[in-house]
């Protein structure tokens, strides 16, 4: 077999910029047919050619164009996945299990932050169908008529996830936000907190569940639901101050529906630093059950989500798909559930 120096390595890469499967073959003394079959499938050559293939490949640093194996052969073996935020903890569980059963599969995720922002989320999409994965996760149900269009035309298989519809673009894997907040509401009300308020952040899915939690109040007999929108900050700092707020609104506030765990824990933390008690005087619910919510003193009530079964379903609704099977089923309602702990009386 021929051996290669670094000298002689970059003499060669200069016309074209990198290392192509041609030069693989030459070191390896065979022909470039061959060391393409080796590569891509290695039970069709002899073990010595295998050899010779995978030892010129790791001299060179030789990685194969994905894209161009993917056009020869119309299989890209990839998913992408659009995520509001890779920070939040909340969506990490869906993360693992989409990635966790793609790989387990043969498939590779390619992920997309949108930031919430319904814009970058569609310039994402229109990146992503350039490429033509396998199949497109979204986080949330698309609002946008020319997104659908595009994912429509496009034929790629699309699972639009953490959300409910009755008209998903494809196949859908998730909860309904407005039952959530209607169903906190009610185990607010049933609790005997009677003066409430909600704080959230600048996100359309919380705005459903804060909609649907008023709507409840309102029909319960309570004159007035105060709302505290935080923007885009989802974090401890910006519950506790949301929660001054909400008291200055109304010091009279005993009962919050948090639209995330991280935002019900400053609301705890500022209870407790102006020596409110939780839950006798003021009763706290989040969003999420992200670990940390049952570790807080006392431990935060909460909404739970089937966070890893949402992504272990999304990505065996894609995989079929993508291998051409029928899905006979294409909406999975997993339904959320009330986590009652010590921050509710």
């Amino acid at each position: 077999m021929k051996q290669i120096n670094i000298k002689d390595q970059k003499k060669q890469r200069r016309s074209t910029g990198a290392v192509t499967l041609k030069d693989v073959a030459e070191i390896a003394g065979v022909a470039q047919i061959t060391a393409s079959r080796a590569l891509n499938t290695p039970n069709l050559v002899s073990e010595n050619v295998l050899n010779k293939v995978l030892h010129a490949v790791k001299q060179t640093g030789y990685v194969q164009n994905k894209i161009a194996g993917g056009l020869a052969s119309s299989r890209s073996k990839l998913i992408a996945a659009i995520i509001p935020n890779f920070a939040s903890s909340i969506f990490l569980e869906t993360i693992d299990a989409l990635n966790q059963t793609l790989v387990s599969s043969g498939y590779q995720l390619l992920l997309g932050q949108s930031n919430y922002s319904a814009e970058r989320e569609e310039s994402l999409l229109d990146e992503i169908i350039g490429r033509r994965p396998e199949g497109i996760f979204i986080t949330g149900v698309l609002s946008s008529n020319d997104a659908k269009r595009k994912l429509i035309a496009s034929n790629i298989p699309v699972v639009e996830a953490w959300d409910l519809t009755d008209h998903p673009i494809d196949m859908l894997v998730g909860f309904s936000h407005q039952n959530i907040g209607s169903s906190v509401a009610s185990f607010l009300i049933g609790k005997e907190y009677k003066n409430l308020g909600v704080i959230q952040a600048n996100d359309e899915r919380a705005f459903r569940r804060s909609n649907a939690f008023i709507e409840v109040a309102i029909e319960s007999g309570l004159e007035h639901v105060h709302v505290i929108n935080v923007g885009d900050s989802r974090t401890v700092s910006s519950g506790k101050a949301a929660f001054c707020e909400l008291l200055e609104q109304n010091p009279n506030i005993d009962g919050v529906f948090c639209s995330s765990d991280l935002l019900a824990l400053g609301v705890l933390t500022q209870a407790q630093i102006l020596k409110i008690d939780v839950p006798s005087q003021l009763g706290i619910i989040g969003f999420g059950d992200i670990s940390l919510a049952k570790d807080t003193w006392p431990a935060m009530s909460t909404v739970r989500i089937n966070s890893g079964q949402i992504g272990t379903i999304s990505a065996n609704l894609l995989i079929a798909r993508a291998e051409n099977q029928i899905v006979s089923d294409h909406i999975f309602d997993l339904g959320f559930t009330v986590v009652e702990r010590q921050t509710t009386r």
